[in-house]
Order: C-alpha cells, then structure tokens, then sequence
C-alpha cells in the first residue's frame, strides 16, 4: 500500500470537495475530462452556418485519365446533420404519431438529441392525459432521471403543493417538459436540444389537447410563447397558443426550482395560482 505524502488529500478533504461538487449541482460524472459545453455550442453553430451558407469551392476542370490508370475512390467523409435536417427529421417523426403511446415510442427511437447519450432514460410524462389542463416544464432533474416521471424532486413536490392548494393533483393534470432527457448536471437545454424536442412536445400537446397550458419557468415560456420578456414580467400573464389548426388558453408562471430558491416570491406565484383557479371556474373545468 503506498505512504501517503504531506501533499496527498485525506479522507475528509476529499469528503469535502464531493460535498462542494453536489451543491454546485454536479452529480453525474459523464467524462474524465472537463468539457466546455458553450464551446462546443459555439463550434456546432458555426459549422451549421458554414453548411448551410458557404458557397462549394468550385469544381477543377476535368482531366482525362489514361487508360491503364484505375480510378481512386476516396473514402466517403461523413458530416454531421445540420440543425434544420434534425428539426425536419423531428417533424416528421412526430407528425405520424397518431396517439401518445406511439409518441414515446417515437421518441425512444429518435437519436437527433444529443442528451440521449448522457440520460439514464427518456422522461415522457406524468399525471392524466385526459385531463383539461398540462403543465410543460423545462428537463428532468437527478430524480426524474432515475425514476422516469417529471417532477418528482423537491421541485416536483413543491408543484404537488401548489396544485394541491386550488385542489388539483397529478390526477387532474398532466405533466410534460421542453426537453425529456436530463441536460448532465442538470444544465438548461441548448437551443439546439430544445428545437429538436420541440416537434415531439408540439404533437404531445396536440394529442392532450388540454383547455389550459401552464408554462413552468422562462426556458417553457420562451420556447412555447411569442415572447422573450422576462418572468418578473410574464408571470401571470395569458397567451393564445396555436398547435395543430386550434388555440389553446396559456399561463406563464413560475418555475417551482426557482421559488425554491427565492421563496420570497411565493406570493407571485400564489396570485398566479389564483388566476388559474378563477379561469377554470369560468371555463367550468371542474372536478
């Protein structure tokens, strides 16, 4: 066994550095290399818009070969797929589902979202698929992720309370997020992660066909929403959402990880709370 030195960690260094990793929200170790991920974003941006915007060099004149010369054939490179192709590919996936259950079924096959790769499983949904009103949310966390329902960590259960103080439960409402694969280390989806879950969400909400859509957070809101404002301005405010050749009523509100974080903003979000409880009542969803 080798002697540690005066420079080597002890035990409890060591218990203390793991200690300062999971309040600074890493959890999973993916590689044993720190990446840059805004770097690489960066970097599949930029080739996206060279393969969509940068003219082909142009073609040498064409030579004839010898006869006894064999033609070489080099060895075909492959490119990666440009955001439009995976959004198209999304589409298309989606659009044939003709139930929920094909839905999921589509998505488990659909490789175009790099947070496939990382997530433990495929988060799809929770709650009652019939039921009038659907909340969409941002990614699954550490918990969704292990169990394979949204919202089930402390941020679910603060939902469950909020749902439960206009009497409302999981089995009155149903339960998606923007993405349904967890982003590594519970991270906010990509622009290029969230536009390629968008289709399949687009169609889970046009097969729910809810009377009221709640955005949960600004990733929600501004993915689902024609706006950009911020959630000190959009909470609490309505929206026409438009999926499938019908209009849906939509709510911003407040994310419950973010309340959890600033719960002297509960109070926004009981307000919030309320109006959803009076536009029910005026709609007569009632249960």
């Amino acid at each position: 066994m080798p002697i540690a030195d005066e420079t080597s960690p002890d035990a409890s260094a060591l218990a203390q550095l793991l200690r300062w990793y999971a309040d600074m929200g890493v959890d999973a170790a993916i590689d044993a290399a720190a990446h840059d991920r805004f770097a690489e974003t960066a970097a599949a941006k930029t080739a996206i818009r060279e393969q969509i915007h940068e003219p082909r060099p142009p073609r040498p004149p064409a030579t004839r070969q010898p006869p006894t010369a064999a033609p070489h054939k080099a060895k075909p490179v492959v490119a990666p797929l440009a955001a439009d192709v995976v959004v198209q590919s999304a589409a298309e996936a989606a659009a044939s589902a003709q139930n929920l259950d094909e839905l999921r079924a589509k998505l488990l096959a659909f490789d175009g979202c790099g947070l496939k790769a990382t997530a433990t499983q495929l988060v799809f949904a929770d709650g009652n698929p019939e039921a009038p009103i659907m909340f969409v949310g941002e990614a699954p966390g550490a918990d969704e992720d292990r169990i394979g329902r949204p919202f089930v960590g402390r941020a679910g259960q603060l939902l469950d309370k909020m749902l439960a103080a206009i009497e409302l439960d999981r089995s009155k409402v149903y339960i998606a997020n923007i993405v349904p694969w967890r982003p590594p280390g519970n991270r906010t989806p990509t622009p290029l992660e969230a536009a390629a879950c968008l289709p399949f969400l687009r169609r889970q909400i046009a097969l729910v066909n809810p009377k009221i859509l709640i955005c949960l957070g600004k990733p929600s809101c501004h993915t689902l929403l024609p706006t950009k404002d911020s959630m000190m301005r959009l909470h609490g405010r309505w929206f026409d959402y438009d999926v499938d050749g019908f209009t849906i009523l939509a709510l911003a509100m407040l994310h419950p990880a973010y309340l959890l974080r600033t719960p002297a903003q509960k109070g926004l979000a009981w307000a919030d709370l309320r109006a959803l409880a009076k536009k029910m009542k005026t709609l007569g969803i009632n249960f």
